[in-house]
């Protein structure tokens, strides 16, 4: 049984899905401005919406942190850039795809 977690590593924007110490995908990601930006620490998913709407694009992963989470966009030109109220924003289809691989209750780890 795999054991996933989420790094999420904020001076490359990218943000990587381990099975145990092994990296077995990377997506690039935008992230928060400098006012706003995404907080760096040990987190949980908390909860998954699909299709929450607006700029949350097809799907909402809380984190355990209140008011964050990992989320699709409706602006795809922002991925890569540092654009969000501090939220790790990605492309739907890769939010969708790694939606897919991690239940709830998986460990994120944001670093700077």
């Amino acid at each position: 049984m795999p054991n996933y977690r989420i790094i999420v590593d904020l001076s490359d924007r990218t943000l990587y899905l381990l099975d145990g110490d092994r990296v077995t995908k990377s997506y690039p990601v935008g992230i928060g401005k400098m006012l706003t930006s995404t907080p760096t620490g040990e987190y949980k998913i908390i909860n998954k919406q699909l299709n929450p709407g607006g700029p949350f694009g097809a799907l909402w992963m809380g984190l355990s942190k209140p008011h964050y989470g990992i989320h699709g966009t409706n602006d795809p030109e922002s991925i890569g850039h540092e654009v969000s109220h501090g939220c790790i924003r990605m492309h739907n289809e890769d939010v969708l795809e790694l939606s897919s691989y991690v239940p709830v209750g998986t460990r994120v780890t944001i670093r700077p």
